[in-house]
């Protein structure tokens, strides 16, 4: 099975529409131990870069790169390079490719994670959107190699970042404005964490309606 990289409209137009539905959402859990604007942040670069879309095709790794363009230069806050760094060094993995395999797509989401941990110090277990991402990359890796269904495989990485996500609620935050309220912090989701398992979730939705 394969995802066709030509048609990466409904993959990223799914993940507009997720992260347009949970803006508030994500807003509420940021208020909660940082300044309440991660929704609002996201909805605008997503948003944004759905409208500019408009009614054109892309494929996928020119969606992506596209997407993180908008989220690195245009929204505030720390998340638009964060998200812009993950988009677009997953599209440059895999920008010459027609079809996106589950192998292909494994690589995809490593080189997200690699190019995030180029740019921050997280890492899994600091209450971060790692936490999220980290288990899907080796989800799916381990999935790759295996040789496993490509949709079940996409199942089972919506299951992993809601793990990861739901991780964060016992943790302490060590980076970004709710790492001053140390213990404090301890007993509420992380909001990037939290917007990581949306996304992942979308695209993985997106993906699986376009599997050939």
């Amino acid at each position: 099975m394969v995802v066709k990289n030509a048609k990466g409209r409904p993959i990223l137009l799914n993940m507009v529409q997720a992260i347009h539905e949970n803006k508030q959402y994500l807003g509420d859990i940021d208020g909660l131990i940082g300044d309440g604007d991660h929704g609002m942040n996201m909805n605008k670069g997503f948003v944004t870069y759905g409208e500019r879309l408009g009614e054109d095709e892309t494929t996928f790794t020119d969606g992506l790169n596209d997407l993180g363009m908008v989220l690195l230069n245009e929204i505030g806050g720390s998340m638009g390079p964060i998200y812009g760094t993950i988009f677009m060094d997953m599209a440059d993995s895999a920008e010459e490719e027609e079809d996106i395999t589950l192998e292909v797509f494994a690589k995809m989401l490593e080189a997200g994670l690699e190019g995030l941990y180029g740019i921050v110090d997280a890492r899994p277990g600091d209450k971060t959107l790692v936490d999220t991402l980290n288990p899907c990359v080796e989800c799916m890796k381990k999935a790759a190699a295996e040789g496993k269904d490509f949709a079940q495989a996409l199942d089972e990485m919506k299951d992993c970042a809601e793990t990861g996500k739901e991780s964060t609620k016992d943790m302490v935050a060590k980076y970004g404005r709710s790492s001053r309220l140390g213990e404090r912090s301890r007993g509420v989701l992380d909001a990037g964490a939290t917007s990581c398992c949306i996304m992942l979730k979308a695209m993985a939705d997106g993906m699986k309606s376009v599997l050939e």
